[in-house]
């Protein structure tokens, strides 16, 4: 917090751009870090996009550029550095190492600064070195290149991030939401992200998916969690699963481990149990032939009946719906 010989400044967030980068991913950072403010209304970030060469055109890989008007030395007035995906890497993604130009942008970032990737990001993140001996995470597509190209990364394929305190990796496209979102709240707190996921209509935790998509939510600081109930229920959702059990898990009593499953997670255990139900079930409707009672049960419906009202209720449609519509690739994503 600024004192009175302190004069506020926001925290400086630097997108790095670089020719075929995704211009979803590039958007990201702006979309989260743009929005947050203190009770003053100063912006708590500011967020500000540059290329590894002078000001100009950068490509993307759709049909238009983006300008970007900060060159490299940009990098050297960062708090935290962000590298979107991109599918020109080059030396970087083939043979693992930086061109020349890139290790002479990179060579701007201060001792100290934060860095961040999403996605294919990574890639630059690892061949200049910051995630040696760390543990990273990258698109599942990607993560056995990844390791291949970088065997001293303890890469992890089957989450969403990795926060490693000053170098913090994301898996592909949305997970860059997860990222940014889980930063603010290191930064600022949970009622701080929160209100940015509502504004940009997301979760303030992404609860379920597919297989990369591990649950890791974010608890406020130094607080007790629920983590440990979670991951406890997420082991064995085939079985009955009561609140007090939960809370056995974590040594607390119902009332407290109801209270403060609310405030990190946002809804009811009970609420919650029955997303990581729904979520498991697509999961297995997408990815296996196993038939709708069968997935009833490893889901913890215990009837057909029972898991189509909720899949109903949740997504709009039956589980033989689901189950046709996403192998015939329309996609029906939540």
């Amino acid at each position: 917090m600024a004192t009175s010989e302190e004069p506020f400044r926001p925290h400086r967030v630097a997108v790095l751009a670089m020719d075929g980068l995704l211009p979803f991913e590039l958007g990201i950072p702006h979309r989260i870090f743009d929005r947050p403010r203190d009770r003053l209304g100063r912006r708590l970030y500011e967020v500000v996009t540059c290329s590894i060469r002078p000001p100009g055109p950068v490509r993307t890989d759709s049909d238009f550029d983006v300008m970007v008007a900060n060159g490299p030395e940009t990098l050297a007035t960062a708090d935290t550095v962000i590298v979107p995906a991109s599918y020109e890497f080059g030396p970087v993604y083939e043979d693992g190492v930086l061109t020349p130009e890139l290790a002479a942008a990179l060579a701007h970032i201060r001792p100290g600064t934060r860095l961040a990737s999403i996605c294919t990001g990574v890639y630059v993140l690892a061949a200049a070195g910051y995630l040696d001996g760390r543990p990273a995470t990258t698109h599942w597509a990607d993560a056995e290149r990844l390791q291949r190209l970088f065997p001293r990364i303890a890469v992890d394929p089957n989450v969403l991030y990795v926060d490693d305190g000053d170098v913090l990796t994301s898996a592909g496209v949305a997970a860059g939401i997860d990222l940014c979102l889980h930063m603010l709240r290191r930064d600022h707190g949970s009622a701080v992200a929160n209100a940015v996921a509502r504004r940009t209509v997301v979760p303030p935790h992404r609860e379920g998916g597919q297989a990369q998509y591990i649950r890791r939510p974010v608890p406020e600081p130094q607080l007790a969690t629920t983590t440990t109930a979670r991951a406890w229920a997420l082991g064995r959702l085939h079985e009955p699963i009561q609140l007090r059990d939960m809370a056995e898990q974590e040594s607390m009593s119902v009332r407290t481990f109801t209270r403060r499953f609310r405030e990190e997670v946002g809804i009811s255990p009970g609420q919650w149990l029955t997303q990581q139900r729904v979520e498991h079930a697509r999961h297995l409707l997408e990815s296996t032939d196993l038939s709708v009672d069968q997935i009833a049960r490893d889901a913890g419906f215990g009837t057909a009946q029972s898991m189509r009202q909720h899949l109903q209720s949740a997504l709009g449609v039956t589980p033989t719906s689901y189950r046709r519509t996403f192998r015939t690739g329309s996609g029906i994503t939540g």
